[in-house]
């Protein structure tokens, strides 16, 4: 949620980001119309109010005709106060309601465009010539299968299309990659979360996921609560209502957990294999910082998430990502993508954005600064998505008869192997 205040001093720059992202421009001068209301019919209700205060001191004293003129006053004061009030909490709901509907103001550095209006940043790695090693790569569906690590048919039979299982050293995999990924954040200083999969929906609307990205969550109707998409809205939620102490910031979190998302509008997208499925899990990074460090904070998250990539060996670059493809709490956001070679491009793994004051404001968590009371800023990073990293493992390294060579990395997790073998049919 943006602050009303920034909003009537400088509606402009509102309006420049929701034309940035795409978004309704119009909505800001409802929002405006609406606040204004919201504030005069607060004045007008305070007023009434105190008059009747007043008045209801001097009944008591009037006696005869001016009794009767003060008690028909009365009368009209109490009408015209229930009026006044009902005006204003209508007027306050509306503007709640509209300001909801905000994104977050874009960072002026974002790339003003859609999806593929992006500015590479840096490149990292160097891309495999499999023709020159002398053979074709295969695709990660086919390698899983090999290797006896990935079946999605069996997952499909289960519970649909874009569900899968790992099996054999595809479960391995995962439990390696989530606990590297955590040694690495619990190296760094976050403290490791595991959070519930299942919010109540005041936690996925503060954090955003309810406005654009309403279509992809699920809802369970008869107990009203939501299945995570990311460990960002639980760890978001989890100061909620809390004022936390400047000398505590940062606080940083490493969450784990199963994440779900119908993605819907990927009809046809990335149909084959594990790369876009409805249930998978992901340790994510999470940040509580003031609002001046949010900026520098970004920097660091996304320092952490290509350290993960280049201890994976993968060939990966960063991109700036374009003002209409940012979800709604996100001012800025930095995408890793690793080289797929199957599909020759890059695809993302990870991705961190700055929400600044966005989520805290709509979650009501402020920092106590001397006796300054104010919003925090929230940054969230991808460490590990599970299934895309697998994706990108056993592509990259992949070798002519089928196996998958270990990356150093994950070998203390993986028993101390070095490559994973096909299993015999």
């Amino acid at each position: 949620m943006i602050d009303l205040r920034l909003l009537r001093e400088d509606p402009d720059r509102v309006r420049a980001s929701q034309r940035a992202r795409g978004e309704d421009v119009a909505l800001v001068d409802s929002l405006l119309s609406a606040d204004e209301r919201r504030r005069s019919s607060g004045v007008r209700f305070d007023e009434l109010r105190a008059e009747q205060k007043s008045l209801g001191k001097l009944i008591p004293k009037a006696t005869g005709d001016e009794k009767a003129e003060l008690l028909k006053r009365a009368e009209q004061l109490k009408a015209d106060v229930k009026a006044a009030e009902a005006e204003r909490d209508a007027a306050d709901a509306e503007t709640q309601e509209l300001v909801l509907r905000l994104g977050n103001l874009v960072h002026p550095d974002v790339p003003v465009g859609g999806e593929e209006d992006f500015v590479t940043l840096e490149t990292h790695g160097t891309i495999r010539d499999f023709g020159a090693e002398g053979f074709e790569p295969k695709d990660h569906l086919e390698l899983g299968q090999l290797l006896g690590a990935i079946d999605v048919e069996r997952g499909a039979k289960v519970s649909g299309s874009r569900f899968y299982f790992l099996t054999g050293v595809g479960a391995l995999l995962e439990l390696a990659l989530v606990n590297a990924a955590l040694a690495q954040a619990t190296a760094a200083g976050f403290t490791p979360m595991l959070t519930p999969a299942l919010v109540r929906p005041q936690s996925m609307a503060g954090t955003g996921f309810l406005g654009q990205a309403a279509q992809d969550v699920y809802h369970l109707d008869k107990d009203d609560l939501y299945l995570v998409g990311t460990s960002e809205v639980p760890l978001a939620a989890y100061h909620m209502d809390e004022i936390i102490d400047a000398d505590k910031l940062p606080l940083r979190y490493a969450g784990f957990s199963p994440c779900f998302r119908r993605e819907a509008g990927s009809h046809g997208k990335d149909t084959r294999g594990i790369f876009r499925v409805h249930q998978f899990d992901k340790v994510e990074m999470f940040t509580y910082v003031t609002p001046e460090e949010s900026q520098e904070e970004h920097k660091r998250l996304l320092e952490w998430e290509k350290q993960w990539l280049t201890s994976l060996e993968l060939p990966f670059r960063v991109i700036d990502v374009a003002s209409a493809d940012l979800g709604a709490s996100a001012s800025r956001k930095y995408d890793c993508e690793a080289w797929i070679p199957t599909q020759g491009k890059y695809r993302e793994l990870t991705s961190t954005s700055d929400c600044t004051e966005f989520q805290s404001r709509r979650l009501s968590i402020r920092v106590r600064d001397g006796k300054q009371v104010r919003p925090l800023a929230t940054l969230n990073g991808t460490l590990c998505a599970v299934p895309r990293t697998i994706v990108a493992i056993l592509e990259n390294h992949q070798q002519a008869d089928g196996s998958v060579r270990v990356p150093q990395v994950l070998r203390p997790y993986l028993g101390g192997r070095e490559v994973l073998e096909p299993v015999a049919k």
